[in-house]
This record gives C-alpha cells, sequence and structure tokens, in this order.
C-alpha cells in the first residue's frame, strides 16, 4: 500500500522538491500552503498522487478543514513533514514583539497544534519529522539577523525530543532534521549573493527519503544535515 505523507510549506523549494520524489516513488501526498496557484500547478503534474489543500497553518480552523478532508475520504497518514517556516531577517535590537510572535506561530507553534489535531489520523509506525536549521542546533554558528529564527528553530528542536517521548506509546516517532545551507529562497534573503553547496532537489530526495525510513533507526533525535554554516 502507498504511503501517505502531508507536507507543509510545499509550494516552493525543499517542501515543493520532497513532494515531487515521493510522488515519484508512488506515495500518495497532500501538500499545504497558503500558496494555492503553486500548489495546483504541483498537483497537476501527479494528478493521481498528489492533493493540494491551500490553508494557513497558523490559522487552526484551516487545521480542521485538513482533519475533515481526511475523515471524508478516509485517508490516514504515514508521515508529516513541518516543512513550513517563516524567516525574518533582522538585528536583534529592531525585533518587534510581532516579529517574534510570528516566527514563533510558524516554527514552533503549528507543527505543535497540527500534529496534536492530526493524531487520530495518524497509522502505527508513522513519522512525525521536523525540518529545523542549523540555527537552532545547539553549538552550532550564530549570525547577525536570524536571532529569532534561530530560536524558534531551537524550540522545534526541543519539541521533537518531548514528542519522541510523548509519543512512542503510540508507535509515532519524531525527529527534527536541521539544515544547513540550501540553495533556496529563504536563504538568498539572508544571505544575499550566496553560493549554497546543496540544491533543493538532492536535499528534497533525502527529506523524502528520511521520512520514509529515518523512524527504524532514530526516534526524539535532532540531527545536523550540514556540509556547511552560512557565512
Amino acid at each position: 500500500m502507498s504511503k501517505q505523507i502531508l507536507i507543509t510549506g510545499a509550494s516552493r523549494g525543499i517542501g515543493y522538491e520532497t513532494a515531487k520524489y515521493l510522488a515519484e516513488q508512488g506515495c500518495k501526498v497532500i501538500i499545504a500552503a497558503r500558496s494555492e496557484e503553486k500548489l495546483k500547478e504541483l498537483a497537476d503534474q501527479y494528478p493521481n498522487l498528489i492533493t493540494a489543500i491551500s490553508m494557513d497553518i497558523t490559522d487552526e480552523e484551516n487545521h480542521q478543514e485538513l482533519v475533515d478532508y481526511l475523515h471524508q475520504t478516509e485517508r490516514k497518514l504515514d508521515g508529516i513533514i513541518h516543512n513550513a517556516g517563516l524567516l525574518i531577517n533582522k538585528p536583534f535590537k529592531e525585533l518587534t514583539k510581532n516579529d517574534w510572535q510570528q516566527q514563533l506561530d510558524v516554527n514552533v507553534t503549528a507543527p505543535s497544534l497540527l500534529t496534536k489535531n492530526l493524531l487520530p489520523y495518524l497509522n502505527n509506525k508513522s513519522h512525525v519529522l521536523n525540518i529545523g536549521s542549523m540555527g537552532g542546533f545547539q553549538g552550532s554558528a550564530k549570525f547577525p539577523g536570524l536571532t529569532g529564527y534561530s530560536v524558534a528553530k531551537g524550540g522545534l528542536s526541543i519539541l521533537t525530543e518531548c514528542l519522541g517521548t510523548e509519543l512512542a506509546d503510540e508507535q509515532i516517532s519524531c525527529n527534527c532534521l536541521c539544515l544547513g545551507a540550501v540553495q533556496t529562497e529563504m536563504l538568498e534573503n539572508a544571505f544575499p549573493g550566496m553560493e549554497a553547496p546543496v540544491d533543493p532537489e538532492s536535499m528534497g530526495k533525502y527529506v523524502g527519503d528520511f521520512v520514509l525510513t529515518g523512524h527504524q533507526f532514530y526516534n526524539g533525535k535532532v540531527l545536523p544535515v550540514s556540509l556547511m554554516d552560512p557565512s
């Protein structure tokens, strides 16, 4: 039976490429993001394998729409990839309360609540995979302007460790991949002109393979996936 995977933030970059890769492996993929047009474009390439749902992951009412869809179609998930993220590149002394709240909402709160709301629709031995950042990995290099983002991604790392324990009795694994430099729009906005050593297609394949098999070897782990830190 085909694996059923949900990917947030799938309208571009790593999420987009991960969805393509999983579909090419025969998985049935639900892609979620706010950009309805880009989601539809991807779903149209794989009409029998990819389902597009336009949603704002920070809005719990949208979570209910996804729950209703799973209930009505009698679908259950083998994996969730929390790929959606928000980076506000701004010096610490200029960060506003709203800047902090937005980054925490997208990078920590939304994955927490969406996982909770989807628990009844996760199969045994399913895998919750959080896409973190080397900025949120303890002991990694830190950079000016990325304090809010790094703190939020650090929270996602701790959430991963907690859920690895909390959900173990339900046979649900949770891991976090802390990605280094990948040539995405987010990286280009944070580090203009930088050339990353990894392209989104390669990282999409890695993430896709990991959501399918990584939980056979890891649970509650925060793992660096980086050839270098941005500099």
